[in-house]
């Protein structure tokens, strides 16, 4: 069986097509930008409730690694009992 091809590798269209866009690709590089606004910004800062979180949270991690952390069972249970009873 004879197979004949009607084109020849080097007349592939497709592989043209690849060429050309590989070449413009590399001649448009497009940079990315990020742009702000003001009120972003500003939300970004953080308000003073963030902030005090934020130390209150410190300051427990510290007494956790120093093992001065105490849990007092009895207020947790009265949450737990709270949460779930009054629902």
């Amino acid at each position: 069986m004879k197979i004949n091809s009607y084109q020849s590798i080097q007349q592939n269209p497709y592989r043209k097509q690849v060429d050309t866009s590989e070449k413009l690709q590399g001649a448009k590089k497009k940079v990315d930008k990020l742009e702000i606004s003001t009120e972003a910004l500003e939300m970004q800062k953080g308000n003073p409730i963030e902030k005090a979180r934020e130390e209150k949270v410190e300051a427990l991690k510290k007494q956790i690694e120093a093992g001065e952390y105490k849990v007092n069972p009895e207020a947790v249970a009265k949450k737990m009992y709270e949460f779930w009873n009054d629902k």
